[in-house]
C-alpha cells in the first residue's frame, strides 16, 4: 500500500465510548490533539431509559454532547456505538439515528456493536458461518447463540435496513497483530452473506489501556512501519487511560514516540475510503471468510476477547 505524502504506514483508533465521560476522555484526545493525531469516537446520542449497562456518558448530557461537537470540529470522525449503553428496540435505534445527524450534521460513517445491545448487527455467533459458528458457540457455552438480532428481519430489534442505507463502515474481527491490514487483507470488504452491513472491517484489539500499550510497543511500531501497513486499533478511552488526574504514562510515552514517525493519522472513515480507492471494493469469498473466522476463534481463544 503506497501511503499519501509519502507516509511510511497508517495508525489511528476507533474508540468505543463504554465508560467514557468528559472529565476522563478530554485529557485523551487533548493529547491525541496536541500529537497530531485524528481518530475515531464513537458515542450512544440518546440517554438510557433502562439499566444502562455502565456509567458512560451519552449526548442527551448537553456539556458532554458540547464536547464531542468540539472533537467533531476539530477534526476528529464521530461513530456509532449503538442508541444508548443498553437493548434498544428499533424505534429507538431509528431514532438515534436522526438524533445523531442533528447533532453532527450527518449520519455516522462507522460503527461498532456494543456488547450488552441485543440489536447488535451481526454479533454474537453471528459473526461466524457453519463449523467456525459451531465452534464459537461451545467457546462461549452458547450465552450468545441468536441473542443479538438486528439483522433479523421482522424482529423487535431489527434495523438492518437503516444500517445499510446509513452506514457505511462496521467493525468485525479484532487481532493481536499491530498490521490490522496484514491481518485482514481484504478490508474493507462486503459479505454477501451479511447484505445489511456495506462495508466491514477489523481492527487490532487493545480494548483497555493494558493491552493497547502492548500492542504498540516499541518493536510493534517499528514492524508497523517497516511493513508499511495499517493499524485500526480498537480500544475504550474510558478504561484505564486517566485515573488519578494523569494519563497512564506508558500510553503517553508510546503515542509521542509513535507520533513522531512518518505516519498517516486520520480517523478510521477516511483511511478505509483510501484503502478502497486503492484496491477496489473487495466482495469476500467463502473460503477467505473461513479462514478470518478461524484465525479470530484462534485470537479469542488465546486472549479471551469479545
Amino acid at each position: 500500500m503506497k501511503w499519501p505524502d509519502n507516509k511510511r504506514f497508517a495508525f489511528t483508533v476507533f474508540d468505543d465510548t463504554d465508560s467514557q465521560t468528559r472529565a476522563n476522555g478530554e485529557p485523551v484526545y487533548r493529547l491525541l490533539e496536541d500529537l497530531g493525531l485524528r481518530t475515531t469516537k464513537s458515542v450512544w446520542p440518546v440517554a438510557a431509559s433502562g439499566t444502562p449497562s455502565d456509567p458512560g456518558s451519552t449526548c442527551a448530557d448537553p456539556d458532554y454532547r458540547s464536547w464531542v461537537q468540539q472533537l467533531a470540529g476539530r477534526g476528529f470522525e464521530i461513530g456509532f456505538h449503538m442508541a444508548t449503553s443498553h437493548t434498544s428496540p428499533r424505534a429507538v435505534t431509528l431514532s438515534a439515528l436522526e438524533r445523531f445527524a442533528e447533532y453532527f450534521g450527518r449520519y455516522p460513517r462507522t460503527m461498532a456493536n456494543h456488547y450488552y445491545s441485543e440489536e447488535d448487527i451481526y454479533f454474537g455467533d453471528a459473526r461466524l458461518s457453519g463449523a467456525n459458528r459451531t465452534v464459537y458457540n461451545w467457546l462461549t457455552r452458547f450465552r450468545n447463540q441468536g441473542k443479538y438480532r438486528g439483522h433479523v428481519e421482522g424482529d423487535p430489534l431489527f434495523w438492518g435496513d437503516a444500517c445499510r442505507d446509513k452506514i457505511r463502515y462496521v467493525r468485525n474481527f479484532a487481532f493481536a497483530e499491530i498490521n490490522t491490514l496484514a491481518a485482514c487483507p481484504w478490508m474493507p470488504y462486503h459479505d454477501p452473506e451479511r447484505p445489511f452491513v456495506n462495508r466491514w472491517f477489523a481492527s487490532t484489539d487493545g480494548a483497555t489501556v493494558e493491552p493497547f500499550v502492548a500492542r504498540i510497543c516499541e518493536t510493534a511500531q517499528d514492524r508497523l512501519e517497516a511493513e508499511g501497513g495499517c493499524c485500526i486499533m480498537y480500544t475504550h478511552f474510558g478504561l484505564g487511560y486517566f485515573e488519578h488526574g494523569q494519563l497512564h504514562s506508558r500510553f503517553v510515552e508510546l503515542m509521542k514516540r509513535l507520533s513522531r514517525r512518518n505516519g498517516w493519522f486520520v480517523p478510521v472513515a477516511p483511511l478505509l475510503d483510501y484503502i478502497e480507492e486503492q484496491q477496489g471494493a473487495m466482495v469476500l469469498k467463502p473460503e477467505d471468510r473461513s479462514r478470518l473466522e478461524r484465525r479470530w476463534l484462534w485470537h479469542k481463544m488465546r486472549y479471551g476477547t469479545a
